[in-house]
C-alpha cells in the first residue's frame, strides 16, 4: 500500500513506530507524506514556490533534528501543518516588515541631516538601554510579538505559558518601556 493511499491513522501508527525504531525511514515517510501538501498550503501565504519548499524543508529538518526528543501530543500531520503554518506567517511578517523598512522615506539629500543622525544615535541607545533593563521574560515577550510579529497565542505556546500571562508581561513592557523612554519622548516632542 502506498502513502498516499494508506489510511490517516495507520501512517500515524507507523510514523509513531518509526520515529522510536528507524530515523531514516521516519523522514522519509514524513516527506512522502506530507511535504507536497504543506508546500502548497504555505504556498497560499507566501505567494512564492521556491519559498514555500525552503520553509516545509527547514520544518522537517527542524523535526530530524529534534526526531529523539520530538513528543507529538496531536497527530503527525496536524503537528507539522502548524509548525508550516508558524513558518509561512513569520515569513509573511518579516516580508512585510521589510517592506515598510525599504519603502520608509528616506532623508532629503539636500537637508542638513547631522542632528537627525545625532539624535537618532540617542534614540537608539535609549531603546537598546531600555529593552535591556526589562526583566527576561518581559523582554522575550516584547520582542517575539513586535520584532517577530507573533500572536499572543503563538507567544505562549512558543514560552509554554498562558496567553494572558502573555497579555501581563506585555502590558508590563510596555508600561515599563514608556516610563523608561519618558526623557526621550519629550526631546523629540521639543525638537
Amino acid at each position: 500500500m502506498s502513502i498516499a493511499t494508506e489510511p490517516a491513522s495507520d501512517l500515524e501508527l507507523r510514523l509513531a513506530e518509526l520515529q522510536r525504531t528507524d530515523a531514516e525511514a521516519f523522514m522519509e515517510t514524513l516527506f512522502r507524506a506530507f511535504y507536497r501538501s504543506l508546500a502548497n498550503v504555505v504556498f497560499r501565504i507566501v505567494q512564492d514556490r521556491a519559498v514555500a519548499e525552503d520553509l516545509v524543508q527547514d520544518v522537517l529538518l527542524n523535526v530530524w533534528k529534534n526526531r529523539d526528543t520530538l513528543h507529538i501530543t496531536s497527530t503527525y500531520q496536524a503537528y507539522l501543518y502548524r509548525a508550516a503554518m508558524n513558518a509561512a506567517l513569520r515569513h509573511a511578517a518579516r516580508q512585510k516588515r521589510q517592506i515598510a523598512w525599504d519603502e520608509a522615506s528616506l532623508p532629503d539629500p539636500g537637508r542638513n541631516t547631522t542632528d537627525e543622525q545625532v539624535h537618532g544615535q540617542e534614540a537608539e541607545a535609549a531603546v537598546a538601554a531600555a529593552l535591556d533593563s526589562l526583566p527576561p521574560q518581559c523582554r522575550a515577550v516584547f520582542l517575539l510579538s513586535r520584532q517577530e510579529g507573533m500572536s499572543y497565542q503563538q507567544i505562549a505556546d512558543a514560552l509554554e505559558v498562558a496567553p494572558k500571562t502573555v497579555e501581563n508581561q506585555m502590558g508590563k513592557a510596555l508600561r515599563l518601556l514608556r516610563k523608561g523612554l519618558q526623557g526621550l519622548l519629550h526631546s523629540f516632542l521639543c525638537w
